[in-house]
């Protein structure tokens, strides 16, 4: 009986502790959440400056002397403002489907669109994220004008986007009364005059800075279209090559804000864009938000003309590197994949296929039911480029892959050679009179990318040239002399109006250089 009674008061005893120690957790459970939420909240805007951005687009900017209030709790505003931004932001936190269709989604005047970005956060009024890919410096130049290619700003810390000024302003960590001023060409050439410029200010002390409507937890690229772009080589080259240097680095997870935006560009390259950013691509002229970035670049890194110097790449990148993106882009087949002959040499019916380039205005085979008998004899299965085709790259695309060789005269059409496999075979074809950049521009892109080169320069006799001035002409007799007279001459004279009449026999031994490769 007793016992019993100890058993019951045991068990009171017991329950009691529970109760107790269930009151005590709960307790220092509520205790450690009121510190969570109150120092968030105070990380978040410890000024107590932020102000809805309903009724303010700019507020007074910091004041490095200003002091700074570590203690207490925030204020009405301050809770105010971060109900505000959290609702703001709230709109935009579902996942990105920009890209689930083909051509990827570019957002027009800044206003709700139907693919929310990601990268948005809530994160209070000031702007600042927490983001640890760059480091602001304590000085405030961030633009560097040095190079003769193209111009570049980076901004680390708190950058804001004002599209439709076009202007990005970077605001210190310590403002000071010297605030600097840049307009930059936001692309990779910058000596042509109608590249649009973007303007971007380092604030100083006595500068408004704009309220955020719009923050990111993401970095962002601002560059611009235009240009030369049209011709591939220039796309290649002048555009996406170097937005492949300066954006592969953060792995898809960047947005891309394009001035003098060119939306048949984005569509025609738009399975490259894809693999360049999983976000909606802003269209900056048109934008009416203050967009608040950790991380802005402006302009894009560029090296040389459709090349990659691996030495001063931040990331060592190379054209090999670029042109297994590219065909990662468009779903081709994997890096250890060899060329179709190879792969398929149990076939004793295969031919070596060679895609054949021929120019519709100027540099033409005049030849072109010659060369393709030339090339039939030699033992090549031909593919020849139809305009109807290349109008469709992702097409297009897949009729190089499936080429061990690619051939034409120089110009444009040759920049395909990005979709060829690794070891395939740019076979050069150079016009008389410009043999001196014919390497620059082919040749050396092609063997940095591992693919294999066959230049062949032409003789006066296969140039309409010679029938048009003849052996005395300084176009024929002295190349160097019209080289010197600057590049107009050598376009009018060797780009713009010479022809090929391709002397099979003379281009045997490089057909047979080509094979050897193949083989």
């Amino acid at each position: 009986m007793g016992s019993s009674k100890v058993a019951k008061s045991m068990v009171k005893q017991r329950i009691c502790r529970r109760r107790f120690g269930a009151l005590l957790s709960a307790a220092l459970v509520a205790a450690v959440l009121a510190v969570v939420v109150f120092s968030d909240l105070f990380a978040q805007d410890p000024s107590g400056l932020v102000a809805s951005s309903q009724f303010n687009t700019l507020r007074p900017a910091r004041d490095a002397s200003e002091p700074t209030d570590t203690g207490g709790s925030p204020n009405k505003e301050d809770l105010a403002t971060s109900t505000s931004d959290q609702e703001l932001d709230a709109g935009n936190s579902e996942p990105n489907q920009a890209f689930q269709e083909t051509t990827p989604a570019v957002s027009e005047g800044g206003t709700a669109t139907s693919v929310p970005d990601q990268g948005e956060k809530g994160t209070g009024g000031s702007g600042l994220v927490q983001y640890t890919k760059c480091t602001p410096g304590t000085g405030t130049t961030i633009c560097d004008l040095s190079n003769q290619r193209y111009d570049i700003c980076e901004l680390c810390g708190d950058a804001r986007t004002i599209g439709h000024s076009s202007t990005v302003m970077y605001v210190p960590q310590s403002l000071t009364s010297n605030g600097e001023e840049w307009s930059i060409p936001a692309q990779s050439r910058k000596s042509l005059p109608w590249i649009k410029k973007v303007t971007v200010k380092s604030l100083n002390a006595s500068q408004l800075e704009p309220s955020c409507t719009s923050r990111h937890a993401i970095p962002a690229i601002v560059f611009a279209l235009g240009g030369f772009t049209g011709n591939i080589w220039h796309d290649i080259s002048d555009v996406l090559l170097p937005l492949f240097l300066t954006a592969h680095q953060f792995d898809r997870d960047v947005q891309l804000l394009i001035t003098n935006n060119q939306p048949w560009f984005i569509k025609k390259y738009s399975a490259v864009f894809q693999r360049i950013t999983k976000h909606k691509i802003i269209d900056f002229d048109t934008d009416n938000q203050i967009r608040c970035y950790p991380h802005v670049i402006v302009g894009l890194w560029s090296h040389r003309d459709f090349g990659i110097d691996p030495n001063v790449s931040p990331h060592n990148y190379t054209m090999m590197d670029f042109r297994l993106f590219v065909r990662e882009s468009y779903g081709l087949p994997a890096p250890e994949v060899d060329i179709p002959y190879r792969a398929d040499k149990d076939d004793p019916e295969r031919k070596p296929r060679i895609l054949l380039i021929d120019r519709g205005k100027t540099r033409r085979f005049m030849n072109a039911p010659d060369v393709l008998q030339g090339l039939d004899w030699f033992g090549f299965e031909v593919v020849k480029a139809d305009p109807r085709i290349d109008s469709n790259l992702d097409e297009f695309v897949r009729l190089v892959d499936s080429c061990d060789a690619i051939m034409g005269v120089h110009g444009a059409g040759l920049s395909n050679m990005v979709f060829l496999r690794s070891g395939a075979v740019l076979v050069h074809i150079v016009p008389y009179g410009i043999e001196f950049m014919a390497d620059g521009f082919y040749g050396a892109p092609a063997r940095n990318m591992g693919l294999r080169h066959v230049q062949y320069s032409i003789s006066p006799d296969e140039s309409t040239l010679l029938e048009k001035y003849g052996w005395n002409h300084t176009v024929i007799k002295d190349p160097e002399a019209i080289r010197n007279s600057g590049w107009e001459k050598v376009g009018e004279f060797y780009m713009s109006t010479q022809d090929i009449v391709l002397n099979m026999t003379r281009f045997g031994p490089s057909l047979l250089k080509v094979i050897e490769f193949i083989m």
